[in-house]
């Protein structure tokens, strides 16, 4: 009897034999997808530091107000009174119709810039610094404009919504979604997976691969389980937006209004009877009592109307930011025609009651708003051991069936294969290329062209897309050694392209204390040697062996005695 052939794919040998298919073929088909989300995710821990790095005209102007103890005017500035007093007087002078005023009187420490903020007709935020010992308005000219970028941000723009907008927020939504299903699927499916993170076997090939896999999936994988599950929780209204539809209606107006109330909780209706904002010191004072915090900005809701009110809200200091996970600061909230106190939010509390807590406690595990530095760090590692670990299983899925594939694709089984082999180049190599071309891009964009940060924007995504077509155009090996080529090149040039093009070096960030530049070009010249050492690895072991020579042998009537049966070899032939 013949014996049947075993069923393949999902249903073949239970549970456990089912979800190594589910952990399989959902983490490759939403690898690529998910290393690009992990990787700029990663990135964009260090946000700031990047976007610094990218304005390069700030750096002068941050090292002038160093030395001068601050961007404004030496000798003595107004008091708290008297600089509330002048932006007070500014607001009513140039902008009286505005729905809203913004003052930021001092710094901290009662010191430092004077700005006045207000909502134009557009409804776009508009601002003006004043001089804090006469009141009067510095012209633009002394404050030069930043280069336009879009700076460390861009990576957390792709990190959330790929640049696409609502249907980019709900493709990353989809692809966490798989990425929980990958993990848990991956947990079960490894019955040694914990042993299996302290053996390494090197140079075995497909043992290698998984072996790193493993390695790294069980070393981040509770934080990998909390980013993906934040990530969703934080989107959570926006995949579910029936509860905002049936109460404030669905559509854009129905989100503005729930953006707005769970924003501006209370805000007031406009009375239509006139009323003079009043003296403001007075409600500073009993705000900064009531939170404990000095004063950071003063708000004014419907200047000029009996219905107004004025929030007064202070300054967070980065020692206790660092302790509490929601990074809100403290809020007092008055009417300005009784002065009666309307609202109270402490440093660290929020509005909205619990579920409001909850989501900005979740919000603030994903973004990481708390710890401080050495926080941020441990992120960044895991982040970098998480992308590793989507990278590894990519290329192991192609290691093990490169030549062992079962046929799942019928005849387009060699094709499926050859793009799965393009798209991991293109998706690893290829995105690591396209990140450092946005930072050549920073600087090779000319500083005058209009909507500049999204040429530099084409230039992250164009070099993506001839990574792509380069990975489909070449070999797989040869792509591999060429974008690890490029990749080290433009790494390791990118200080000299500094220097040409701004006269900054990393010796004189380090010199200067500027450890937030040096930070970012001491990375990527970290990651352009990782990557030369992978390149010349694979150009090692592309280089061909030399044969052992095989041993002669003595013919026999014209036949080579080892190509002859022993039993018919004569006696003494080698």
């Amino acid at each position: 009897m013949h014996k049947q052939a075993k069923p393949s794919g999902a249903g073949q040998g239970g549970f456990r034999q089912a979800q190594a298919w589910l952990h399989t073929w959902c983490g490759l088909w939403f690898s690529w997808l998910l290393f690009a989300v992990f990787l700029t995710g990663t990135l964009a821990v260090f946000e700031d530091p990047i976007t610094h790095w990218m304005t390069p005209e700030h750096h002068a102007e941050e090292a002038a107000a160093a030395r001068a103890d601050g961007p404004g005017p030496s000798g003595p500035t107004g008091s708290m009174h008297q600089r509330l007093a002048w932006g007070l007087a500014y607001m009513q002078q140039q902008h009286p119709g505005a729905s809203m005023w913004e003052l930021w009187p001092a710094d901290a420490q009662g010191a430092g810039e004077l700005r006045v903020y207000w909502l134009d007709a557009q409804g776009e935020y508009a601002e003006a610094q004043l001089d804090p010992r006469t009141g009067e308005a510095l012209p633009q000219a002394s404050h030069p404009p930043l280069r336009q970028t879009l700076g460390g941000h861009h990576f957390v723009n792709f990190h959330y919504e790929l640049h696409a907008g609502q249907v980019g927020l709900w493709i990353v939504g989809i692809a966490a979604l798989a990425m929980l299903v990958a993990l848990v699927s991956g947990v079960i499916t490894h019955r040694r997976i914990f042993k299996d993170f302290f053996t390494f076997r090197p140079g075995k090939g497909q043992r290698s691969w998984l072996d790193a896999h493993n390695a790294v999936a069980v070393l981040t994988l509770p934080f990998q389980l909390m980013i993906a599950y934040t990530g969703i929780a934080l989107s959570g209204l926006t995949f579910m937006p029936a509860g905002i539809a049936a109460y404030f209606r669905a559509g854009q107006d129905g989100t503005r209004a729930f953006q707005a109330a769970l924003n501006e909780p209370g805000k007031p209706v406009r009375s239509g009877q006139a009323m003079e904002v009043p003296d403001l010191e007075p409600l500073v004072l009993r705000g900064q009592a009531l939170i404990g915090q000095p004063v950071r900005a003063v708000v004014i809701d419907h200047p000029g109307d009996a219905a107004a009110r004025i929030g007064v809200y202070g300054w967070n200091d980065a020692d206790s930011v660092r302790q509490r996970l929601s990074p809100t600061s403290g809020m007092a909230m008055f009417s300005a025609a009784t002065g009666s106190l309307q609202q109270v939010r402490l440093p660290g509390a929020v509005d909205g009651g619990t579920p409001s807590l909850v989501q900005s406690v979740l919000g603030g595990l994903h973004m990481v708003t708390f710890g401080g530095l050495a926080l941020k760090w441990v992120y960044f590692v895991c982040g970098l051991a998480g992308s590793a670990m989507m990278a590894t299983g990519a290329i192991l899925f192609v290691v093990k069936r490169r030549a062992k594939h079962m046929g799942e694709f019928g005849s387009a089984t060699t094709a499926v294969y050859r793009l799965i082999e393009g798209l991991n180049v293109a998706a690893i190599a290829g995105l690591a290329v396209a990140c450092v071309g946005f930072l050549w891009g920073n600087r090779l964009v000319p500083l005058g062209l209009a909507h500049r940060d999204g040429r530099e924007l084409g230039v992250f995504f164009g070099t993506w897309a001839l990574a792509l077509l380069h990975a489909w155009m070449r070999p797989p090996p040869a792509a591999w050694r060429e974008q690890l080529a490029a990749l080290a090149l433009l790494c390791v040039f990118l200080p000299v392209l500094n220097f040409l093009t701004t006269g900054d070096h990393l010796p004189a960030h380090m010199l200067e204390g500027d450890w937030e530049s040096a930070a970012v070009e001491l990375f990527v010249l970290a990651t352009g040697i990782a990557a030369a050492c992978v390149w010349l690895r694979l150009r090692l072991r592309r280089v061909p062996q030399p044969k052992p020579r095989r041993t002669a042998t003595v013919p026999v009537d014209g036949v080579s005695a080892n190509a002859m049966p022993s039993r018919v070899r004569p006696e003494g032939g080698t």
